[in-house]
């Protein structure tokens, strides 16, 4: 029956362990792409070709992945711990 672990936790399935993600390596590309996004941008609002809302969408994910990063290096020993 498809309902029982909710009726009876004993039949559940145990929780699978955590991966462990290097989190650096996954803010270093996002943030890489933001900044290649602010680069074209910042091209074609030189060439008023945009107006200047997607430069200030792409100077925000640029600044939101470079505090990430630093999230990162404060929080590095925390999240490994709990992946193993």
């Amino acid at each position: 029956m498809k309902l029982a672990p909710i009726f009876d936790p004993a039949v559940r399935k145990p929780a699978p362990k955590p991966i462990q993600v290097d989190l650096q390596k996954a803010f270093l590309a996002v943030t890489a792409v933001w900044v290649v996004a602010l680069v074209v941008a910042t091209i074609l609002l030189a060439m008023e070709v945009i107006g200047m809302q997607p430069l200030i969408v792409c100077v925000a994910g640029t600044v939101i992945g470079i505090l990430m990063l630093i999230w990162e290096h404060f929080h590095r020993w925390d999240y490994r711990r709990l992946g193993k």
